[in-house]
């Protein structure tokens, strides 16, 4: 049996996914006149940076500059990523985002060397550390996100038993600072997740620890983005990131086709079609995407964006 949510949160990740994966320079007035167009579409959440060493990362070297000239709408946060305690500390010098804390985990210790400079020992005394630093600045610590949590390009598949001592760790970690996760967010960062892994991981996460709140990070690299959200949604996740128009991808995923997270127009009509309320405006959502496609001067794989909705089909038949 299906286990549908009524409600379901999309966070909107494209301006951060997006501009970090494009190869040619994308102007600070076109990052920040998507993100507008975003806050028209009633998100709930849009991540519109990440403070990260731009020598890495050249599409972020403007994060200042891009939380200065947005536009701020009532009834959407906006958030950035950071890796470590200095990307922290410039979002925290930002003033203008809606920080919270949380605890950041890999499922392969390979893919956190290439991705963040360190081993599972040292990840495990950082987020000690940052916990203590997110308490420190006042923030809110309810939430944990695992990267590679469905299979590695490096290291390969991720057995399900390796995402389960994850957890365990993280939630260890969490009560040693004192704060309890709410939500934790698994991710297939390198595309590996299918809808049978899906069902699987979360499944087993959910016999194990049944009041934990489980999000989906989704990416498109191999098509699977909107089946394996289905096969979320069948199990009852309520939350998921996506990224506009299907923008963006993982720098550091060794394959070049890496697409972005899962279309959140894709997903947003998805949930429409089943009947499950998102609060989003659809319309202003597509509208969007296209002015995405304008901004990074090539086709996206966005299709609602393209093909429109139903509901006016519906009405002129």
């Amino acid at each position: 049996m299906a286990d549908y949510p009524k409600r379901v949160r999309i966070n909107e990740e494209g301006p951060r996914e997006g501009f970090q994966f494009e190869k040619g320079p994308i102007a600070t007035a076109d990052k920040i006149a998507l993100i507008d167009a975003l806050s028209e579409a009633r998100l709930p959440q849009i991540q519109v940076c990440s403070f990260v060493n731009p020598a890495r990362v050249p599409g972020m070297a403007d994060a200042d500059e891009v939380v200065a000239g947005i536009t701020r709408k009532p009834g959407t946060a906006y958030t950035a990523l950071w890796l470590n305690e200095k990307g922290f500390d410039r979002a925290l010098a930002a003033g203008r985002l809606d920080l919270k804390g949380s605890i950041s985990m890999v499922a392969s210790e390979t893919f956190m060397k290439r991705n963040q400079n360190r081993d599972f020992a040292e990840n495990h005394r950082v987020q000690m550390h940052m916990v203590r630093r997110y308490l420190d600045a006042g923030l809110t610590v309810e939430r944990a996100s695992m990267m590679a949590a469905f299979g590695c390009n490096f290291e390969g598949e991720v057995p399900v038993a390796r995402v389960l001592d994850v957890i365990a760790e993280t939630l260890e970690i969490a009560e040693a600072c004192g704060v309890t996760i709410r939500t934790y967010s698994l991710a297939d960062t390198m595309a590996w997740a299918t809808p049978a892994s899906v069902q699987r991981v979360v499944g087993a996460v959910r016999e194990r620890w049944p009041d934990l709140n489980i999000a989906l990070h989704l990416h498109d690299t191999r098509g699977m983005g909107i089946a394996n959200a289905f096969a979320g949604l069948q199990m009852g996740v309520d939350t998921f990131d996506a990224s506009v128009a299907g923008l963006g991808g993982c720098p550091f995923a060794g394959h070049r086709a890496a697409a972005g997270n899962v279309c959140s127009e894709d997903l947003a009509f998805l949930c429409e079609e089943m009947g499950i309320e998102t609060g989003i405006d659809l319309d202003a959502l597509s509208e969007a995407a296209r002015l995405a496609e304008r901004v990074v001067g090539h086709a996206l794989p966005g299709s609602v964006m393209k093909a429109g909705r139903l509901s006016g089909y519906r009405r002129a038949a």
